[in-house]
């Protein structure tokens, strides 16, 4: 299951928009925050779809 999971989460990293991966690395605090908020909410959506499936 963990390599699911690994693989799951890199699957989502490797399709996240230019935007994201942008704003994960900006110095503005608020920006970086809804960055890692959007992230994490992608990711919960698909294991949460691995998982039904």
């Amino acid at each position: 299951m963990n390599g699911d999971i690994a693989s799951i989460i890199q699957a989502v990293v490797q399709r996240a928009p230019q935007w994201l991966r942008h704003d994960m690395s900006s110095k503005d605090e608020a920006v970086r925050l809804r960055a890692e908020e959007a992230m994490a909410a992608m990711i919960a959506d698909a294991l949460t779809k691995a998982q039904a499936a």
